[in-house]
């Protein structure tokens, strides 16, 4: 998977949230090395046995998951000659202890969690060794009889000690009354007696360290000088004899190095499944079918970051449409919809279960490509289109047939008839190579295009135009608006100037005497633009339209673009003979035979202009509303009907529209209006 991809959806906050549910340090270095997977098989086998494990801890009690504290360094020192201290093999008694008991547990809920279950079937108890530590080592100490030698050695001491002992009472009782106080004390672990500095002289020993004050010195009597050098001497022997047990343990332990490395592993296997399952449960996540067919279906997911707090997605993609364009107004949750399909896509092939309702479905991808955010820099010289276009190129570079692609705002950041160009041309470019897209765009020439074009659908985010509030529920199967007028509105922008932006956008910028029509493809906020009854369609049908299209126009490539070769032939045509340019016709009516610049298709009038300059055009038996100026009119009604030039809707009957098909196609063949006539006639 694309790590940029990843870093863009905010994996790594999903990583770090799992981190907190793992208790020891193998199951938080799963965490760590976590990444989507490929494989369905290995996929549906992770998932079902996070949902057996959340079942356990969800209705039953605690998992006894080790904490393998102590563990680490053990481990690694294993089979390498280390003697291992008493504190070391406190730390292993208690992890076999724990192992004990959580096969123990494992085996008790083998019927009702089986997959779970089976991972505890290849731990090691190890009991010869923990009997072995048990009986030499208890409280942190090698006890007397870990070894003959050892218990004879200590008798010793004791016997010493106790000999010292009545020696240094009998000498406090002598010297009581040059005592600075009535206490025996010990100095680099011999015994000393603290006699007044003044009176040091009276007492037969050794000055072995004096108080901070310089009041104080502590003196080691002669009469108990040699018994301390006994004592320090068995010590010594005591030590020896501690050793020798630690090493005999140390080599029993190394024996099981390899039932060490098998138990940890195991731990951190059941520690990481776990941490899932607590973080599905924090989640009030559920598990989902997979597939490897492109199909996403989301019933009420939401974002794992935000939870409650976001109003539930229902989504779905791959069926009948593997390219979504998704509209709405600004804050409406375009973006929001993109990360949370494409996070919660590689959260579940992480073998985690998601934030969705029973019977959500999700595609495997093996590439994921991610253009969210502008990636503007000034350090890097990147404007916020020159980020877009690298985003794009990283994105064509690993598009296939298994890539879900996420682009965010499409045409922004450059000249908006450019933009539109270049982004209808990517997103064919994507379709042709099998992907699944998913994207977001405030631009009618894109819907337009998604509605007219196979394999592509509309969707909108629903706007609550009254309260002027999003209401984050996208809906499939219409375009949506902008509402920047009514959102400028309410936002304190004066009355008059949203009412003088409407007339710019509905007939264009005008100066003076001089008007200029606004052509081209212009990014529309406003509330026009058309809502198509969506359908799919056989593309040869597109293809015979764009082939009719160029034969009357050289104009027109392949692609549908405008063909620079043909810029100065047009030119020089228009020069000549400026009386062949259809007439700009202000108002339309009902029957004109009119022409779609962008979609390089030509319809009928269906319905006239209403209030806000949209006019009703039927294209293949489709209605659509587009706004008058990006129309121009290539025949007008009286042409076209000559006999019926009196009725309303002359196309309606079966034996006109049947009329209606026939000048259409006759039309894009380049025939004259002439021929028309003599046809109809």
């Amino acid at each position: 998977m694309n790590e940029k991809a990843l870093q863009r959806l905010e994996y790594d906050k999903i990583k770090e949230a799992l981190m907190d549910h793992a208790i020891s340090y193998v199951g938080k270095r799963h965490v760590e090395q976590m990444m989507p997977m490929t494989s369905s098989k290995v996929l549906r086998k992770k998932l079902d046995e996070v949902a057996e494990a959340k079942d356990l801890i969800q209705y039953g009690a605690s998992v006894p998951i080790p904490s393998l504290e102590g563990i680490e360094q053990i481990v690694s020192l294993l089979g390498t000659g280390y003697v291992f201290s008493e504190k070391d093999f406190l730390h292993m008694t208690q992890f076999m202890t724990s192992v004990t008991q959580l096969m123990k547990y494992m085996a008790s809920k083998a019927d009702i969690a089986p997959r779970v279950s089976t991972y505890a079937a290849s731990m090691y108890p190890m009991s010869k060794l923990k009997a072995e530590i048990e009986q030499c080592i208890r409280h942190g100490r090698v006890v007397d009889t870990a070894s003959k030698d050892l218990l004879k050695t200590r008798k010793r001491i004791a016997v010493f000690e106790e000999r010292l002992k009545t020696k240094l009472d009998s000498l406090m009782s002598k010297y009581r009354t040059i005592l600075q106080e009535n206490t025996l004390s010990t100095r680099n672990g011999r015994y000393v007696l603290p006699i007044k500095k003044e009176y040091r002289r009276q007492v037969n020993g050794m000055v072995l360290d004096e108080s901070a004050s310089g009041q104080t010195v502590y003196m080691e009597p002669t009469e108990v000088n040699t018994l301390q050098f006994e004592l320090t001497a068995l010590r010594s022997e005591e030590e020896r004899e501690v050793t020798k047990v630690l090493i005999q343990l140390s080599a029993l332990a190394e024996e099981f190095t390899h039932e060490f490395q098998i138990n940890v592993e195991t731990v951190g296997a059941y520690d990481f499944l776990f941490a899932k399952a607590k973080y599905a449960l924090a989640l009030g996540a559920k598990n989902v079918q997979i597939n490897e067919d492109g199909i996403v279906v989301l019933h009420e997911a939401r974002h794992p970051l935000l939870g409650k707090k976001m109003i539930p997605l229902n989504f779905q993609i791959g069926r009948k449409y593997k390219s979504l364009v998704i509209t709405g107004p600004n804050t409406g949750g375009k973006t929001l919809t993109l990360k949370t399909v494409g996070l919660l896509t590689v959260m579940v092939q992480s073998g985690l279960l998601v934030p969705v309702q029973e019977g959500s479905t999700f595609s495997i991808f093996s590439n994921l490509a991610v253009d969210i955010g502008d990636g503007q820099s000034i350090e890097h010289a990147l404007s916020t289109f020159s980020a877009h276009i690298h985003n794009v190129i990283e994105i064509l570079k690993i598009t296939n047939d298994s890539t879900l692609v996420l682009i965010d705002e499409m045409a922004s950041g450059t000249d908006p008839g450019e933009g539109v160009g270049l982004s209808i041309a990517i997103l064919e470019e994507l379709q042709k190579r099998g992907a699944t897209v998913i994207a977001t765009t405030h631009f009618n020439e894109i819907k337009n295009f998604a509605s007219v074009t196979p394999g592509f659908q509309n969707a909108r985010m629903e706007f609550d135009a009254d309260t002027l509030q999003p209401l984050y529920r996208l809906k499939i199967g219409e375009a949506g608006q902008s509402y920047a007028f009514l959102i400028a509105l309410k936002l304190g922008i004066p009355a008059e100037m949203i009412s003088r932006s409407r007339e710019i956008t509905a007939n264009g910028f005008s100066s003076g005497a001089q008007s200029m029509r606004m052509e081209g493809s212009v990014e529309d906020d406003t509330l026009d633009g058309f809502e198509p009854i969506i359908q799919l369609h056989d593309v040869s049908k597109g293809d015979d339209l764009l082939a009719a299209v160029k034969s009357s126009d050289p104009g027109i490539t392949d692609s549908g673009m405008e063909n620079p070769a043909a810029n100065d032939t047009k030119a020089e045509q228009t020069d000549e003979a400026p009386e062949a340019s259809p007439p700009l016709k202000k108002v339309f009516e009902v029957g004109d035979c009119v022409y779609v610049s962008y979609l390089g298709r030509t319809g009928i009038v269906c319905a006239g202009e209403d209030s806000k300059g949209n006019v009703g055009v039927m294209i293949q038996n489709q209605k659509y509303k587009i706004n008058k100026k990006r129309i121009v009119l290539h025949i007008e009604k009286k042409e076209l009907y000559p006999n019926d030039y009196d009725m309303d809707i002359v196309f309606e009957t079966k034996e006109n529209r049947k009329k209606r098909k026939m000048m259409n196609r006759k039309y894009v063949e380049g025939l004259s209006i002439e021929t028309k006539r003599e046809d109809w006639q």
